[in-house]
């Protein structure tokens, strides 16, 4: 660990300095470090991950942050793997990821795969990390900063449908958000027990966590969580499990009806939450705000206390990239 690190000093990966305070990788490959599990979630709490993945928002809305398209590749009928790569300062990662949902029946995460990270200035690597970690932590986090942005400033009674690893740190960095306390919802009920014991909240029903305020689903986006009649003047929705084509957590009826936000629309529109809905003819790309652009300014957010909001989250590489430069800085 550099004396930056130890000291408890936030590395900028912008700065010219990043790689030399880091440690730059020999190349022979040496030198490249690696982060468990565990290691991450040492690193980055929930409100550092809040503050960073809210910054990437604004620097890849400025262009300051590249991010090509995530790509997919099935593996039939188990499930698929994701190549997401970014670019920011002088780090440039590729995230090598699987969503494999039957694979809790064997013992393993739904969640898993690798991080790459690189020195962008000369292509050396500089660490591996491991990526379900840093998916947890920028799935929660940006649940948070979308709250933040969308949800009405009086209301804010918060439930997590969906109390997995990602739910669990949705309902994290919803707390240290300052929402709450609120409901958690699982099908697995001790799960949303112990989590809500966490952080004391409640577990309740489907329908007690549909009466919040700011309701996130985190559901592996099999089966329809929200239908156009829970809708309720001044919700916000944060959809966080349809990450991916043929998956949705809200019929098309309740997405054309609300006023939408997404990460990234190309994402979005393809595999995301709104897909159903545009495939239908229901909504074009004029109905729907980047995240970005309302935190930086250029565009409004909730149009007033009694809109009904919703936010498709598909996951960007940019907000892996974020965590993961907060993970090396610590």
């Amino acid at each position: 660990m550099t004396a930056a690190a130890s000291s408890g000093e936030a590395l900028d990966p912008s700065s010219s300095s990043w790689g030399r305070r880091l440690g730059k990788a020999r190349h022979d490959g040496s030198f490249v470090r690696t982060f468990s599990a565990d290691d991450v979630f040492a690193a980055v709490d929930a409100a550092t991950a809040i503050e960073r993945v809210r910054e990437a928002f604004g620097r890849h809305r400025r262009g300051e942050w590249v991010m090509p398209s995530k790509v997919y590749l099935d593996s039939p009928p188990y499930g698929d793997f994701r190549a997401m790569p970014a670019r920011g300062g002088e780090l440039a990662m590729l995230k090598w990821i699987s969503s494999f949902p039957d694979n809790p029946k064997r013992g393993l995460p739904t969640v898993i795969g690798v991080l790459i990270v690189s020195d962008a200035t000369t292509s050396e690597p500089l660490a591996i990390l491991d990526a379900g970690a840093v998916t947890a932590l920028r799935t929660g986090a940006v649940a948070a900063v979308a709250a933040e942005a969308l949800a009405s400033a009086d209301r804010r009674v918060p439930a997590v449908i969906g109390c997995g690893v990602n739910g669990a740190w949705a309902a994290r960095c919803l707390a240290a958000a300052g929402f709450g306390p609120g409901i958690c919802h699982d099908a697995d009920a001790e799960r949303a027990q112990r989590l809500a014991g966490e952080l004391g909240w409640s577990a309740g029903t489907r329908a007690e966590a549909l009466a919040c305020d700011v309701v996130t689903c985190v559901t592996p986006g099999h089966s329809i969580v929200v239908d156009a009649g829970d809708l309720r003047p001044g919700m916000h929705f944060n959809m966080l499990g349809a990450d991916g084509p043929g998956k949705a957590e809200a019929t098309v009826g309740a997405v054309g009806s609300c006023r939408l936000f997404c990460d990234e629309w190309e994402q979005a529109s393809h595999g995301g939450e709104l897909t159903g809905a545009v495939e239908a003819g229901l909504i074009s790309r004029e109905q729907v705000t980047d995240l970005g652009a309302v935190l930086t300014g250029e565009a409004p957010g909730r149009p007033g206390p009694e809109a009904v909001t919703l936010f498709d989250s598909t996951g960007l590489a940019i907000q892996d990239l974020a965590i993961a430069a907060a993970v090396l800085g610590r």
